[in-house]
């Protein structure tokens, strides 16, 4: 890929700013949230009194010690898991909080697991316009126009009738996101996607998702325990504690949208790259110790 492709995929946008249509939808606020597994004082308790924004337009990452509650709240984003109690609100409507601890699952909140989901019997294509066309939201004809166009703005033209396994690693991933990307969701909820990816193919698919994000300016919430992957895409980086998660410290990212792998080399980035190492190390730091105390 070509490193500039993604400056150039936002050159009406200067700076990467983000279009005011787009920065209306897709806010998240998670506003106290608590969540036990097993009875509240005897169970474990995953998420303690956590509190943050996901502002609408942007890529919000999340890092933190393994098992620290990261994928529990995008849990409860999604309507996978309840809270015990605290709230979560998309835009100006309560997903989840008082008299409902457990939001729907729907549409405008689409999850990319780690482990990848497309049917290996369908089509990348087929794949890609199942869950409209199953919700009755689009005729065929409507489906594959729109599938089409779309993988020709991710770099997929040419593979539409191709099957998953005919393809890398890599652009099942991108398949995966422009699957997630044709239910018109307000918010992407991506959990690592990249994780089993190879050094140099996470680095071309990080620009890839980038270019999918300038085009389309859907919310982002990215989980990660890369932290050059966090800084590289996030416009802000939420540090988590170890268990119970809560936010141990929240980096607004200054460094310019469109980006490409030119500003690892920047002394921003290694400000950033320092500031979030010391940090997540603190933390665990104190879950190692946390487990040897429990051994």
């Amino acid at each position: 890929m070509n490193p500039t492709s993604a400056s150039v995929a936002v050159s009406a946008l200067p700076g990467g700013a983000i279009p005011a249509q787009a920065a209306r939808t897709g806010k998240v606020r998670i506003i106290d949230a608590v969540k036990y597994y097993g009875a509240a004082g005897t169970g474990v308790l995953a998420v303690d009194h956590c509190t943050f924004e996901v502002p609408a337009g942007e890529i919000t990452v999340v890092v933190g010690p393994s098992g620290c509650g990261k994928t529990t709240l995008l849990n409860a984003i999604a309507g996978f898991h309840s809270l015990s109690s605290g709230s979560i609100y998309l835009d100006d409507e309560m997903l989840c909080g008082p008299g409902k601890l457990k939001a729907e699952p729907g549409p405008d909140r689409i999850v990319v697991f780690q482990n990848g989901a497309l049917f290996p019997w369908k089509t990348n294509i087929e794949n890609i316009t199942f869950g409209p066309m199953m919700q009755g939201r689009l005729t065929r004809a409507e489906a594959y126009e729109k599938a089409r166009d779309m993988m020709a703005d991710a770099g997929l033209r040419g593979i539409e009738n191709n099957y998953p396994g005919e393809i890398s690693s890599g652009v099942r991933r991108r398949v995966e996101i422009v699957r997630a990307l044709m239910n018109d969701p307000k918010i992407l909820l991506l959990d690592e996607p990249y994780r089993a990816l190879d050094s140099l193919t996470k680095s071309v698919m990080h620009e890839a998702l980038l270019e999918i994000f300038y085009k389309n300016r859907v919310t982002i919430f990215f989980i990660t325990h890369d932290l050059e992957e966090a800084i590289f895409l996030g416009h802000r980086v939420v540090i988590m504690t170890t268990r119970p998660c809560r936010p141990k410290k929240i980096l607004d990212i200054d460094i310019p949208h469109p980006r490409d792998y030119s500003v690892l080399t920047t002394k921003r980035f290694r400000e950033f790259m320092d500031e979030t190492a010391a940090a997540v190390h603190e933390e665990a730091t104190k879950a190692f110790a946390a487990g040897e105390k429990e051994r």
